[in-house]
């Protein structure tokens, strides 16, 4: 649209300033996002959160609404703002938490409109460790009144859909494998009970394991050990999940459907997934590899189990698994209970809330998942006890996915770093980020900074010289280190002083492979950039073509 048009649709949506809405005309995130308290957008993310939510504009007047757009990006995108807030803001939900890009046809201007989800029940969301609300369209430090009124707002209570009964369905609705299934499962997990249970007839047995209530069928009893005729009683929630093989290149290559009893088709889903044999060298000293299984079964069932228990039914999706060549993908319907994958990992108290608890108590007794809230932890540790880099949890307003990968991206350092007891899981996971080019917080490259594992600058963060000798991975480190300035300008200087003069096509030949691995392409091309304008500023070089068609010559030696 033009800059006319998105004027307009600006006003209309957010037509003026509130406690819901405001309007700035940053022109340098680099500066704007997190740099001066009070006045700063995550100060403002803070202050919306703490309220209802909120919308701010950024690009736009904030008196006249004209579009100013965004000067110097600095290097945040839409992708890469949202997480790196939640690394800024304490307590921030996910959930909700989006940025919408927008561009001016006629003027090619940029305007980013970040939309802030509320509060999460008794967390206040704070920024640099200060707490912020809205009062009209001002900026102002967190009441006191308001603070007490969200530390005392009743936790999040969810209507238990999996414990409602279907009064229509009978025990013939049920699986007779699956119960007995359901029973083994059942006495491995309360051994105590194996005298006790083989006077129980099936429904005192089901009543027992908290599958059924009083002889009655709930719904949790259909997904779990229901006949697969026997969803219609569920309708209209899908209780499916589909399994896809998908190839390298993204082209699907086999599916299959899987319905109820769930206690055994989530073990037919296991056995489709195709767990390949991977070979690594553990260490230096064996030129003989180590063979392990690309997945740990326990990672599979673990996160196949977590969606089926938490899958939000209402929403009438499907649980699927994706298998690609060298990941797993597991997405299942639903908003993420904890909120972020922080907190469930290290958190150490169970969840207060949970969408199914009637489901989830009877995995817990079926000896499917671990209610206690370990489940997701044991997942990371398992990748760590294995070298393999740690599941990737993306969050979304209605849906988590969950990605496994299934090989080392780095042998060396993961494995090594991995085996150290002086490095920590919340450290593990930061270094794996790094590895991965994620964003960090400011506080976790700050503490991998002060341990020497990483080096760089944000978000260019690498591996360390320290890391890198520790690991023997020298040749990833000398290709990550970028040299000075005086050497790429050299080059630059001993190529024109031989050859007369040099295009930029000339210069980017000569220098672009040889910065950090850290840049991408348009990183590099700035770099060169930098380095001609610094040459020239100097008074060492001059440019005698075009801006178009760059000529290069030298005026005096450096």
């Amino acid at each position: 649209m033009t800059e006319a048009e998105l004027k307009s649709y600006l006003l209309k949506q957010y037509p003026r300033e509130n406690e819901s809405c405001e309007w700035k005309a940053y022109n340098s995130p680099r500066y704007d996002i997190s740099g001066r308290k009070g006045e700063d957008v995550i100060s403002y993310v803070s202050a919306f959160a703490n309220l209802e939510g909120g919308h701010l504009i950024i690009g736009i007047a904030d008196r006249t609404g004209d579009i100013i757009g965004i000067g110097n990006f600095h290097d945040y995108t839409p992708e890469n703002l949202p997480p790196r807030l939640l690394g800024n803001c304490t307590n921030l939900s996910s959930e909700g938490l989006r940025l919408e890009s927008y561009q001016t046809e006629d003027s090619l201007k940029t305007v980013w409109v970040l939309h802030v989800p509320k509060h999460l029940p008794r967390r206040p969301v704070y920024a640099h460790k200060t707490a912020w609300q809205r009062s009209g369209d001002n900026l102002i430090l967190l009441r006191p009144e308001r603070e007490r009124a969200i530390l005392s707002e009743p936790l999040l209570t969810i209507d238990d859909w999996s414990g409602e009964i279907c009064p229509d369905a009978t025990i013939d609705d049920l699986s007779a494998e699956a119960i007995v299934r359901a029973r083994n499962n059942f006495l491995k997990k309360f051994p105590h009970l194996v005298e006790e249970a083989q006077f129980w007839d099936d429904i005192t047995f089901l009543n027992k394991a908290k599958i059924t209530v009083r002889g009655e069928i709930t719904r949790a009893a259909l997904l779990l050990i229901g006949r697969p005729e026997s969803t219609h009683f569920l309708f209209p929630a899908q209780a499916h999940i589909t399994w896809i093989l998908k190839d390298k290149d993204n082209i699907e290559l086999d599916y299959a459907h899987f319905g109820p009893p769930f206690l055994l088709n989530a073990e037919e889903v296991f056995r489709r997934i195709r767990n390949l044999k991977y070979r690594y060298i553990r260490d230096e000293t064996t030129l003989f590899p180590e063979e392990v299984d690309m997945y740990d079964p326990f990672v599979i069932r673990e996160a196949l189990h977590n969606c089926i228990a938490h899958q939000d039914y209402t929403l009438a999706g499907r649980i699927i698994v994706v298998e690609f060549a060298d990941r797993l993908v597991f997405v299942n319907s639903g908003r993420f209970i904890p909120g972020t994958i922080e907190a469930a990992i290290y958190s150490d108290a169970p969840e207060t809330a949970s969408r199914n608890p009637f489901l989830a108590h009877a995995m817990f007794n079926l000896n499917m998942i671990d209610t206690i809230g370990s489940g997701i932890k044991r997942m990371f540790y398992a990748q760590r006890k294995r070298y393999f880099p740690m599941p990737d949890y993306i969050i979304e307003p209605e849906k988590v996915t969950v990605a496994v990968l299934g090989k080392i991206l780095d042998q060396e350092y993961v494995r090594l770093l991995a085996n150290n007891p002086d490095i920590s899981l919340p450290e593990i996971i930061l270094l794996d980020q790094v590895q991965k080019k994620q964003p960090i917080s400011e506080e976790g490259a700050k503490l991998l900074k002060q341990k020497g594992y990483i080096e760089g600058r944000k978000p260019n963060f690498h591996i360390s010289a320290r890391v890198a000798v520790i690991t023997g991975n020298k040749a990833d480190y000398i290709r990550n280190r970028a040299f000075d300035d005086d050497h790429y300008k050299k080059m630059i200087t001993d190529f024109i002083a031989k050859f007369g003069s040099a295009s930029r096509k000339d210069i980017d030949y000569l220098i672009l492979d040889k910065l950090s691995d850290v840049l991408n392409h348009k990183q590099k091309r700035s770099k060169v950039g930098n380095l001609l304008t610094s040459l020239r500023q100097e008074g060492i070089i001059s440019n005698e073509g075009t801006s178009a068609k760059p000529k290069w010559i030298l005026i005096r030696d450096r």
